[in-house]
Formats: structure tokens, sequence, C-alpha cells
């Protein structure tokens, strides 16, 4: 709190004004023989009975209402007076500062930084800094420490004010500690998110080659890990599976999701089971094992008969797959299903289409983070972006197909991606 001193209040007790009394420390009960002392009349008490200036004798008792201690020393670095206040923050007793010099207070090193402090003060006239005050208990209290000199009749006094700042110093102790906690928990979750990737990564589909048939897979997440997820499999490379996936939100919770269902799914494509089967069972996981989740999920699906070139195909809310042939605008493979996880009628029964395939087929299949990308001009790549994307880079060599659409896509794309991105790419030979 500040309460400054006015200078009418000293010119009416004719002594001289002196400011800088500007912080405040907390209120204290004065030591009773010592406030009854100093608060005396003034009639009562004079420069000869006390050994102090006629001014500072003026001045005690508006130093003694003041809620800061305060200290007056001559310059011989003795102190004249020290109020109630000073007292209590200490500890001392009126008598115990009789009895002792102020450098007994202070250890040796802590008094060499108070004479350092000191010159400065009396070269600048005026010095504030933070220090300690010793207490008689031998504890230390945090202060601001703000010192005035003050010239009269051709002798220096010094003014010092101590202002508490135990409760500050507390609060900022505090603080520390809660941000070294914030700290160590920090380096928790980014180990525990470093084992997470390493986990995610694994998961990703590498990309493998048989006789007839290749398969490309591209994986990006917009964090450290996110909800895109793409199941490869094949048990005697005459017929292949795959599976891509999209898990709304991002981070840890669609992480989580996405693992669950890549484990589950991993298994269902294993067995042969169909593709309506396996949309039904992951609709029912959503709403009935973890209902008031918020999640849903994309799926894009396909089972293609390598020796046989046919493909089943069967889609849940997801981007439409493309399946292109040599500069031809690609044919568009839509979702006849809806988005899984939202309503226990979503999977449609009759999802599943076949088509025969051709050599050298290009078979697309993404996630909404390769179509919901926008220009500087605000414009969304959007499905047909992409599918044209799609046509112009399919009559390069199949192994340089994937790298071009996502070369594409980021050169449309203003700034950096903002949702996870996956790409898989198959070519029938």
């Amino acid at each position: 709190m500040v309460r400054p001193l006015i200078k009418e209040q000293f010119e009416n007790y004719n002594y001289p004004f002196v400011e800088g009394y500007v912080v405040m420390t907390e209120p204290w009960s004065p030591f009773s023989d010592l406030h009854a002392h100093r608060l005396a009349p003034r009639r009562q008490r004079s420069a000869a009975s006390t050994g102090n200036p006629e001014w500072l004798i003026q001045m005690e008792h508006l130093l003694e209402v003041l809620n800061q201690g305060v200290v007056v020393m001559n310059d011989h670095r003795e102190i004249l007076f020290a109020n109630s206040r000073f007292l209590e923050m200490t500890g001392l007793s009126s008598q115990d500062l009789r009895d002792s010099e102020p450098s007994r207070l202070y250890s040796s090193q802590e008094w060499e930084f108070l004479v350092q402090q000191g010159d400065v003060a009396l070269k600048a006239g005026q010095n504030r800094y933070a220090f300690v005050l010793p207490r008689k208990d031998g504890s230390r209290l945090p202060v601001i420490i703000s010192s005035r000199v003050l010239r009269n009749s051709g002798t220096q006094f010094g003014i010092i004010t101590f202002t508490d700042i135990s409760e500050q110093v507390e609060v900022e102790d505090e603080l520390r500690s809660a941000n070294d906690r914030l700290q160590q928990r920090q380096i928790e979750i980014e180990e525990d998110l470093r084992l997470a990737v390493l986990v995610q990564n694994s998961l990703a589909p590498k990309s493998v080659s048989w006789d007839n048939i290749t398969v490309d897979s591209f994986y990006h997440p917009v964090h450290w890990i996110g909800g895109d997820f793409v199941l490869v499999n094949s048990q005697n490379h005459e017929h292949v599976s795959l599976l891509v996936g999209d898990v709304s939100g991002h981070g840890i919770g669609s992480a989580l999701i996405a693992n669950r269902i890549y484990s589950d799914m991993t298994v269902q494509l294993r067995s042969g089971m169909p593709f309506v089967d396996m949309f039904a069972e992951l609709n029912r996981f959503l709403i009935e094992d973890i209902p008031g989740s918020g999640m849903f999920v994309t799926l894009a699906a396909a089972r293609i008969d390598v020796q046989r070139r046919q493909m089943v195909f069967a889609g849940a809310g997801h981007p439409p797959a493309m399946l292109a042939r040599g500069g031809q605008n690609p044919m568009l493979l839509e979702s006849r299903s809806m988005v899984v996880g939202v309503v226990p009628e979503a999977v449609d029964l009759s999802s599943s289409v076949e088509l025969p395939l051709d050599p050298d087929d290009r078979i697309v299949l993404y996630t909404d983070g390769i179509t919901e990308v926008f220009n500087a001009r605000g414009e969304m790549l959007g499905i047909e972006g992409v599918r044209e994307i799609v046509r112009k880079a399919s009559v390069l060599p199949a192994e340089q197909m994937k790298q071009r659409i996502l070369d594409d896509v980021t050169a449309w794309r203003s700034g950096p991606a903002t949702d996870d991105v996956s790409l898989t790419l198959v070519h029938v030979r």
C-alpha cells in the first residue's frame, strides 16, 4: 500500500521535508514500552535529553504511524531511532538495539553487502534493493530496503525503510515449486508421447510389393500422434486387404481409439470378415462400449483378388476412393454407409460393391487431410481438386505417382498441414 507523506505535514512540525516513503509493510503490534516513549508529548522530550537532533524528535511520532519499518542512523552507522514496526519485524527490543551494533545482526558477507549499498546511497543520495532483515530467532525476513541520505546542520543521516515482502517471496517460491513440478510432468508426458509415437509408427504400413501388386503408403500426423490409421494385410499374396480410417479429432484421444480399432480390425481382416460386419461391429463398439466419447470414424476398405483382378470396396462416411487408369478421369468409389459411431443404423447392408480391375490400375485411398486443404485465397482443394491431381499423376510410373500427389497437394496448400494426412496407393500390374 502506498501512503506518501506530503510536504505540508512536515512543514507543520518545522523539520526538513523528506521524500521517498513509497512502500509499506504489513501493520504490526508495537512494543508497548518503546511505543509509549516515542509517542510522549514533544514538550516532555528534547534534543538534550535524547541526544537526537530536534528534527528527528519532531518526526518520530509520524514515523511510528508508517506501515513500514524505519531506522534512522548517523554518519557513524549508529542507530538513532527505530520505530516499533521495525522492532516487530526483527523481534528485537529497544534494549537489544541499544546493546548491539547493527553489524552484529548480519553475517560478515551480509554486512559487507550492506556497506556497499550504503556507499551507493551516499553517492546517489538514495538506494533501493531487495535483501533480508535478520530476526532475533536467527531467521531472515525478506524485505525491500529503501534508503535516503539527509543532510542537516552539516551532519549526514541515513533514513532507511524496510518493507516486508515475505508473502510475495512465499508466493514466488510456491510458483517456482509448481513450475518445477509442471516441468517434471512435462518431461514425463513427452516421454510417454515419444513411446506412443514409436508404437503408432510401428503400426504404419510399410511399402510392400508382390508379383502382381504393389502397395505404397504415406502417413503424417498433425501432432505427435493422430487419429488416422492404415491397415494392409495379405496372407498369401493373392488376396490383399486394405483399410484406411480416420478417427475424429486429433492427438492422444484419437490415437488411442485408432490403435484400438487397428488391433480389432487387423484380426477381422485376417479372418476374412465381410466389410459390412466389420463396420457394424465398430459402430456398436463406439456407441455402446465408449458412450459419450463423441468419437466417430470414417472408413474406406478394399479387398483385392490379385489373380482374378477383382476388388470389393466399401466405405463409411469416408472421402471417395479413386480408381485411376492411364490419364483418364478417375472413377470415384463413394461410401454407401454413414460415419460409424453416431447412430445405430449407420451401416448400409449393401455397402459393399464389386468391380473388375485391369493391368496398371491404380487405386487411391486417403483421408480428408488430403482434400480439406486451402490455398492462399481460402479455396479448398476438395475431392474434384484431388481427382484432377490423381488424373495427371496417373500417367507417371507407379513408383512416382504417390509422391507427385503429395507434392501437388502441398503446392496447393497455404501454410502447414492442419489435419492428419494418410495416402495409400495400390498398383495392380
